[in-house]
């Protein structure tokens, strides 16, 4: 049986790294000249978002904008491909492993994140975050970038024991699946703020406010919002008080309580009002841990599945290097357990290159391959490359693409259209009110009955909060 190899905007897709509901990221390689290999990471959208017009639209746009980060603590998104269908984030590829992962880890193996670690960690996230609110476009303009889905998940800790944030350009477009068909929230309401959840628009300090659930929860070691349901979660955030993580936790230090409870105002206007403040504030206590401390830590929770993971990372390098590569790709499912290539034969003329030498693959050819490199047995041969990208828009190069201001601007212009659409609507409504024919009169409200001698009196009840 042929395995057809899927190449998509000059990158090739190999197995599965990761999934969840959104979307499989997988391994996956930028094909460049023989000898040239980078690994990078591939976000796969499922098929339901990638056949969202509107979505792939703004997931895109942001996509393309949040390329402008550039900063040590943010994972960087390299690319966006639309192709045959799908929708694809290129992102840098890091040796480590999600906080959200790491978390799982230490709780299973009842150890509780040492205070140091969680401080150093949540500066990063911090700095990160910071980068992304002020970065520009070419223009120097400010491009107002808010990640609005700040949680564990999207904090990937490397093995180098820096902490980097992930998805930035992925949650302002995945904020339209927060909403089902019939308008009710849905996602990840834990560490949503008031804001967000009242729908009254979003700043820097929404992602505070959820940088600070993400230490908190480090620091304690569970949930800050847990129910369960929805509903619940949902009173939660809109109204309970968080608690001081040492008054649960004896050996986190009291300076980070004052710190932490700044973070979770749920008034924005009480809240550090940026990123940056609330770092230099954590990184005033002089508690937070140094890189080795932390690289050890990921090794100690998380350090086979990473190694199994870097073993996967070198075959896939391995395939495309060697002083001996020729131009046509090698077949993966030739790969020898120790890693060298083996090349398929081709003729060799004076003439144009010939096709591609036909290659099959058994089950017996992929005993010795790695299963996350067996779902993609081989690489396209790259020849006619440039070609194809002068005629496929997908292929571009993202310096080929529209620029962050007129992006921008086309965001803009979506938003000011279902503005005039809305108000529309309540026009039409208010006039149908008007002109609406009554051949009745209304009856006179009936007048409202004295408040009962017996009915209790609220004055001095505390208000609820």
């Amino acid at each position: 049986m042929r395995s057809e190899p899927l190449v998509i905007g000059g990158y090739a897709l190999f197995g599965e790294l990761a999934s969840g509901g959104m979307a499989t990221v997988h391994y996956g390689r930028l094909l460049g000249e023989p000898g040239v290999s980078r690994v990078v990471a591939i976000k796969r959208l499922h098929a339901q978002f990638a056949a969202d017009e509107e979505f792939v639209e703004m997931f895109t746009d942001e996509g393309r904008i949040a390329s402008r980060i550039h900063h040590p603590n943010v994972v960087p998104t390299l690319d966006v491909v639309s192709k045959d269908s799908q929708l694809y984030l290129v992102m840098e590829y890091v040796h480590g492993e999600t906080l959200a992962r790491l978390l799982a880890s230490s709780k299973s193996k009842q150890r509780r994140v040492p205070p140091a670690i969680a401080v150093a960690v949540a500066i990063d996230l911090l700095h990160g975050l910071e980068a992304a609110h002020e970065a520009t476009d070419e223009r120097g303009q400010p491009l107002g970038i808010v990640h609005r889905d700040v949680s564990p998940h999207n904090v990937m800790v490397g093995t180098d024991g820096v902490a980097r944030v992930l998805d930035f350009g992925v949650a302002k477009a995945t904020g339209r699946i927060h909403l089902t068909r019939d308008g009710q929230l849905k996602g990840k309401l834990t560490h949503m703020a008031p804001e967000q959840l009242k729908n009254t628009g979003v700043d820097r300090r929404t992602d505070v406010y959820a940088a600070a659930i993400v230490l908190w929860e480090a620091l304690v070691g569970r949930a800050l919002f847990d129910g369960v349901n929805e509903a619940v979660v949902l009173s939660q955030v809109m109204h309970a008080i968080p608690p001081p993580p040492s008054g649960l936790m004896a050996d986190v230090p009291q300076p980070l309580d004052a710190i932490v409870l700044r973070g979770l105002e749920r008034t924005a206007s009480r809240r550090f009002p940026t990123a940056r403040e609330m770092a230099t504030a954590l990184e005033r206590t002089r508690l937070a841990a140094g890189r080795e401390e932390i690289a050890a830590w990921v090794e100690s929770l998380a350090g086979a599945r990473i190694r199994k993971r870097a073993e996967v990372v070198a075959r896939i390098e391995q395939a495309t290097m060697g002083d001996d590569a020729p131009s046509e790709w090698p077949t993966l499912g030739a790969m020898p357990a120790s890693g060298r290539v083996s090349y398929p034969s081709r003729a060799r003329s004076s003439s144009a290159p010939s096709a591609p030498a036909s290659t099959s693959t058994s089950t017996a050819d992929l005993a010795h391959v790695p299963a996350a490199l067996q779902s993609t047995s081989s690489l396209n041969d790259m020849a006619g490359f440039s070609a194809r990208a002068a005629s496929d828009p997908a292929l571009r190069p993202l310096s080929a693409h529209p620029s962050d201001s007129d992006i921008v601007n086309r965001a803009a212009r979506r938003r000011l259209a279902l503005v005039v659409a809305a108000g529309a609507v309540v026009g039409l409504a208010a006039l149908v009110v008007l002109l609406w024919p009554r051949d009745h009169p209304e009856p006179a409200a009936a007048a409202s009955p004295a408040p009962s001698a017996s009915a209790p009196h609220d004055a001095g009840r505390p208000a609820a909060h």
